[in-house]
């Protein structure tokens, strides 16, 4: 009897997908495009004095008065280029986070942005985010973000997506960026 029922199962599975398949022209099958990108996606990465932020108590920059942490550990881009339209991209963002002696709140946001740029040169376009840190399992959480959408603004096709660049990173005060250019770091096994 149970091996009647699985094949009943398996024979609705194979009707459900050749019924998919059958229509060529469905929605479902034309959002599977899998033709090739006419050209390269924009390269995507983080921007390194805006990678890490580090959150303190106070005004005094030890250890043992941070508060919260947070690094852009990996970034992905995807993007897909229809005839001369702009590109549409999405982006992966994984992220690490740390709660030190001072941080009270067991879940805390981080600001952080994603921007479109001519490649080596200015901001076309930028959008700020927040992303909530989870530290209710404990003092370090991660989080994986997904930006949809993110228009690169090429004029027609024959506009590559190597002439643009996605970067992103913590949207942080001056004295966090101060602090990061200074190239400041903590050491967990360093002491305070």
């Amino acid at each position: 009897m149970g091996r009647l029922i699985n094949y009943a199962a398996a024979l609705g599975a194979l009707a459900a997908l050749a019924s998919i398949t059958a229509c060529g022209s469905s929605g479902v099958v034309r959002a599977l495009d899998d033709r090739p990108n006419a050209g390269p996606c924009p390269t995507a990465g983080a921007i390194y004095e805006a990678a890490r932020i580090i959150e303190f108590s106070d005004e005094r920059e030890s250890f043992r008065n941070i508060a919260y942490s947070g690094e852009i550990t990996g970034v992905r881009l995807f993007c897909r280029y229809v005839e001369d339209e702009p590109l549409l991209a999405e982006v992966e963002i994984d992220f690490a986070f740390g709660k030190g002696p001072k941080g009270e709140s067991r879940t805390h946001e981080y600001p952080y942005f994603v921007a479109v740029t001519r490649r080596n040169s200015r901001v076309l376009n930028r959008q700020n985010f927040l992303v909530t840190a989870d530290f209710r399992s404990g003092q370090i959480a991660t989080a994986q973000e997904l930006v949809n959408r993110v228009v690169i603004p090429r004029v027609d096709e024959t506009i590559s997506g190597a002439n643009f660049e996605v970067l992103v990173g913590f949207d942080l005060t001056e004295q966090q960026l101060a602090f990061n250019q200074a190239g400041k770091r903590f050491r967990l096994d360093a002491g305070g």
